[in-house]
């Protein structure tokens, strides 16, 4: 059977493809979020003594949230590729379980301006994950982070 046009089955693909990719968004952020506190709470005593030596609390909001950013970058890079390869595989193997043709515009869908949003929005995922331990890490006190010692 040969698909062509904006059909039921072609919805059907796009909004599960675009349903599973929010969820993975989803989870991925949560995994930096699960990251960045443990990595946070192992470094107490680190940011304790930068801060004791005046370093500000925006200095370390910042530190902790490009440390996660840094993380995101080798993500983004093995991420993408690996992306493209899993699409590649299967896709045409689900559209032959099916058997059905797909169209070009449903496997042709990688272009570079994609491909670079893809990367960034990997980045931006460890960002958003590492803002709410980064700014709670910045508003613990020296004292605090002593008396936990």
């Amino acid at each position: 059977m040969q698909l062509s046009g904006a059909n039921t089955v072609t919805g059907t693909i796009v909004g599960s493809a675009t349903a599973l990719t929010l969820m993975l968004a989803l989870v991925a952020s949560l995994g930096v979020f699960n990251t960045a506190v443990l990595n946070t709470h192992d470094r107490r005593r680190d940011l304790g003594m930068l801060k004791s030596i005046g370093m500000t609390p925006r200095q370390v909001t910042v530190m902790t949230v490009t440390s996660m950013a840094v993380l995101g970058v080798p993500g983004s890079l093995l991420g993408v590729p690996l992306g493209i390869a899993a699409h590649r595989m299967v896709v045409p193997r689900m559209a032959a379980g099916l058997d059905i043709t797909l169209p070009g515009s449903m496997t042709a869908v990688w272009h570079p301006p994609l491909l670079a949003v893809l990367a960034l929005a990997g980045v931006v995922i460890a960002v958003v994950g590492a803002l709410v331990p980064a700014r709670r890490a910045a508003r613990l006190t020296v004292a605090e982070v002593l008396r936990n010692e």
